[in-house]
């Protein structure tokens, strides 16, 4: 008879979910300290408040904005361009995505003008922007929707592709015609793609605003930005610098929140709800 030389493993400890959220939460308020202390340091050692201000000067800036009202004024302008400009070219990149996966005459046609057109970065589209349009909202728009518009094509275009051939037969088998076929199948099927297009066109939006709110816009995050560039005021640059950080991490938190919500039953993975 032999004796088996095998040890029990412990049963694995589960930590409780708040205790996870509570480690988590203390890691990020940890992280923002460290940041900030490094800023500080930062801005100290350099000297020159002027040129680099430290938190307690941003700070009083803050105060000072909030006050007249101007950063709100600035915030609403940037995010209703941010938001026309994200819808826009998410409905196009959309269309053009699926047009591109589901023919390969198609494919032929639209990938090579997608993927041309998506490594030129919007400021290099600036100067002719502003000639066609001048200095209004469709300018500031068609710079926003631009940076948005392949990034969405790209990721539909490869969710269209990446559908499993045996739904396709079955569809068929059934009687299905193309359309619902496409309708049906396709587009369900890659709608996780699309998704995570659109929080990464989300990001782009954020980062092109600035440089759409230098085309003469009246209000915005950009034109802080320009104006304190202009007049040495660096602390109203660092202002709308953070402020326009901040707005892009809770629009990208809520867009989580919605997928983790109402992502499930269009086949969102957990790993684009992250």
């Amino acid at each position: 008879m032999s004796v088996s030389t095998r040890t029990a493993r412990p049963p694995a400890v589960r930590r409780p979910g708040g205790v996870l959220r509570l480690r988590r939460a203390l890691t990020i308020v940890g992280g923002f300290v460290a940041v900030v202390g490094l800023w500080w340091l930062a801005a100290g050692f350099y000297g020159m408040p002027m040129l680099f201000p430290g938190p307690p000067d941003v700070v009083t800036q803050f105060r000072s904005v909030l006050a007249d009202g101007s950063l709100a004024q600035a915030v609403s302008a940037s995010l209703g361009r941010v938001a026309a400009g994200l819808v826009l070219g998410s409905l196009i990149g959309t269309l053009l995505g699926l047009l591109s996966g589901s023919s390969r005459v198609l494919e032929a046609l639209l990938e090579p003008f997608i993927s041309f057109f998506r490594f030129i970065p919007p400021l290099a589209w600036f100067a002719p922007i502003l000639l066609w349009f001048g200095a209004g909202e469709p300018a500031k728009l068609t710079l926003i929707l631009y940076t948005t518009v392949f990034v969405v094509a790209v990721n539909t275009a490869a969710g269209v592709r990446a559908v499993p051939g045996n739904k396709l037969r079955m569809a068929a088998t059934f009687g299905a015609r193309p359309w619902q076929t496409f309708l049906l199948v396709r587009l369900p099927a890659s709608a996780a793609y699309i998704l995570a297009g659109i929080r990464i066109a989300l990001g782009n939006a954020f980062m092109t605003v600035v440089t759409a709110e230098m085309l003469g816009a009246p209000s915005g995050l950009g034109v802080i930005v320009t104006n304190g560039m202009a007049t040495t005021n660096i602390r109203g640059v660092f202002v709308a610098l953070i402020t326009l950080g901040a707005l892009g991490l809770i629009a990208d938190r809520l867009f989580v929140a919605l997928l983790r919500r109402f992502g499930a039953r269009f086949g969102a993975s957990p790993d684009v709800a992250r």
